[in-house]
C-alpha cells in the first residue's frame, strides 16, 4: 500500500467518526419552539388573522391527510401561516403564502423566523389576483383568506391544479360579506368535490376536497 493511499484511508476513517450535523432542528425541538411562540402570542393576533381554533383546524387537516404542497392566499401577519407551516414541517411539505400589504408581509416574515418555520415557507409579496393563476400544480391544500369578492376566482384558478384528495379551504364563509354567497353557491356546482363547513369559530371555514379518481 502506498503512503498516499494509507493517508487517505486514515482520513476517511477519521471523517466517519465525526457526527454529521443536522440541517434542521429535531422535530421535538421545533414543536417546542412553535408552541412556545404561539403561547407567547395567544390573544394578541389582530389585523385580519384567524382565531386559534381555526388555525388548529387547518393544522389537523394537513397532518391527517399528509398534505405537502400548500398555498395560502392572504398571509396577514402570519398566524394561519404558522399553523399551516407547522403541519407541513411534519409532513415534509412547504407553504407558498401571498400578501399584498408590505407592512403585514414584513411582520409575517419576522413571525415566521421567530417561530422557527421560515425554512418551510415561501412568503411572496404581491397581488394574489396576478400570482395565483400562475401557480403550478399539483397542489394538495389551499387556504383562502383574502378578498372575499375574489374567492370564486381563486377557486376556479386553482381547482384544476388540485391533486385528487386535496382540499381547498376558505375562511369567513359564515359571515355576511360580499362575495361569500356567490362562492358558496359555486361550490355546490363542483361535481368532483365535496364541501363541509367547519363552524368551530363564528367565522366559519369551508373545506372542499377533491374526490380521488377511481
Amino acid at each position: 500500500m502506498t503512503m498516499l493511499r494509507a493517508a487517505a484511508l486514515v482520513l476517511a476513517a477519521a471523517a466517519a467518526t465525526v457526527p454529521v450535523q443536522s440541517q434542521s432542528a429535531p422535530a421535538g425541538d421545533l414543536d417546542t419552539k412553535v408552541q412556545a411562540f404561539l403561547d407567547s402570542r395567544r390573544g394578541t393576533w389582530r389585523d385580519l388573522n384567524v382565531p386559534e381554533v381555526d388555525g388548529r383546524t387547518l393544522h389537523e387537516l394537513i397532518v391527517k391527510r399528509r398534505f405537502r404542497r400548500a398555498v395560502e392566499i392572504g398571509t396577514s401577519t402570519g398566524h394561519s401561516g404558522i399553523w399551516i407551516a407547522w403541519a407541513l414541517a411534519k409532513t415534509g411539505g412547504r407553504l407558498i403564502t401571498i400578501e399584498i400589504d408590505e407592512r403585514r408581509h414584513r411582520e409575517a416574515l419576522s413571525n415566521f423566523r421567530e417561530a422557527g418555520l421560515e425554512a418551510f415557507i415561501d412568503a411572496r409579496l404581491g397581488d394574489a389576483h396576478q400570482i395565483v393563476p400562475r401557480l403550478e400544480g399539483p397542489i394538495d391544500f389551499v387556504f383562502s383568506d383574502a378578498d372575499k369578492e375574489w374567492y370564486t376566482n381563486y377557486f376556479t384558478a386553482l381547482w384544476p391544479k388540485m391533486a385528487p384528495g386535496g382540499c381547498f379551504t376558505a375562511h369567513n364563509v359564515s359571515m355576511r360579506q360580499s362575495g361569500i354567497r356567490e362562492f358558496l353557491d359555486h361550490l355546490k356546482t363542483v361535481e368532483d368535490g365535496e364541501t363541509t363547513i367547519d363552524s368551530k369559530s363564528s367565522a366559519g371555514t369551508s373545506i372542499t376536497c377533491k374526490r380521488a379518481t377511481m
